[in-house]
């Protein structure tokens, strides 16, 4: 079993915690949601990828006779900046154990027009419903004890406002795959760490969305810098997670062509797996 987290004074709910409201949407007409899109969720200027698919989700499980996330398909389209957002579902079939809906949203340009950011295919269900049977190969990563792994407290200060979302965050890095912050990466492509929100709330399914896209990029341990932003993302939750931290694995076989894959495992308190997920993003070369 994994190490218990550190837990603050006084732990935050699921329902009632940074990362509830900051994913709140407000009804505006059927399948239209209003969202002032938190500066807290921020990496430089642009808001973190698993965070919009969390906002994205969260409308989902209301547009939807089904409220968890089972497969959820994300194509990131312009770049989203803190701020006012309209997001919009479509119901696209309805059936006993899955609906599948689609969402998008959008927010305006400096001319008032309408820009499209992010666009989501998805499929919710009820992961209580589930079977039991676990016939698996998969193995919990092999991460060190919290204690013996770093944050971004540990470092030098961040330029301020160039990743806000460290501060929402409990995150601690694996030793082995932190070359990258001394200046020597390892070339591996891979990234480790426990995972968990600041305010010691526990995980549900809304927040797995967040961890598959919450740690540095594996193209830091190749030996890249700079901005990796995600053009596609998809996720499968496979159960609910117990409470306690999360164990997130990152790892990426193979960069070409300016473009890379990043496989994500999340594994929970009990050594289930939680969710997997992978993206391909883009990275600057030379």
């Amino acid at each position: 079993m994994p190490e218990a987290a550190s837990a603050p004074a006084v732990r935050a709910t699921i329902g009632d915690s940074e990362f509830d409201r900051d994913t709140a949407l407000t009804l505006r007409a059927p399948g239209v949601y209003d969202i002032d899109l938190s500066a807290g969720w921020t990496i430089i200027s642009a808001v973190n990828g698993g965070y919009l698919l969390a906002v994205l989700g969260r409308a989902l499980a209301d547009a939807l006779p089904h409220a968890d996330p089972f497969t959820v398909s994300a194509h990131y389209l312009t770049a989203s900046q803190p701020g006012p957002a309209v997001v919009r579902t479509d119901v696209v079939r309805t059936g006993r154990t899955l609906s599948t809906g689609q969402a998008s949203l959008f927010q305006y340009d400096g001319e008032g027009r309408e820009v499209e950011r992010i666009r989501v295919l998805a499929s919710y269900g009820d992961l209580d419903a589930l079977p039991d049977d676990v016939r698996t190969t998969a193995e919990p990563p092999a991460i060190p004890p919290m204690g013996d792994c770093f944050g971004p407290e540990d470092g030098p200060a961040p330029v301020d406002g160039s990743s806000a979302i460290a501060d929402r965050l409990m995150l601690k890095l694996d030793p082995s795959t932190l070359g990258w912050a001394v200046g020597q990466p390892s070339g591996k492509g891979e990234m480790r760490a426990w995972f968990g929100l600041a305010d010691g709330r526990d995980h549900d399914p809304l927040s797995l969305l967040l961890a598959v896209d919450a740690l540095p990029p594996t193209a830091f341990e190749i030996g890249l810098k700079g901005w990796v932003p995600t053009v596609e993302l998809t996720v499968h939750v496979r159960c609910r997670p117990a409470p306690g931290p999360l164990r997130v694995s990152i790892t990426t076989r193979n960069l070409a062509g300016g473009f890379l894959e990043e496989d994500a495992e999340v594994w929970d308190s009990a050594d289930r797996l939680v969710a997997q997920s992978r993206q391909l993003a883009r990275v600057r070369l030379g």
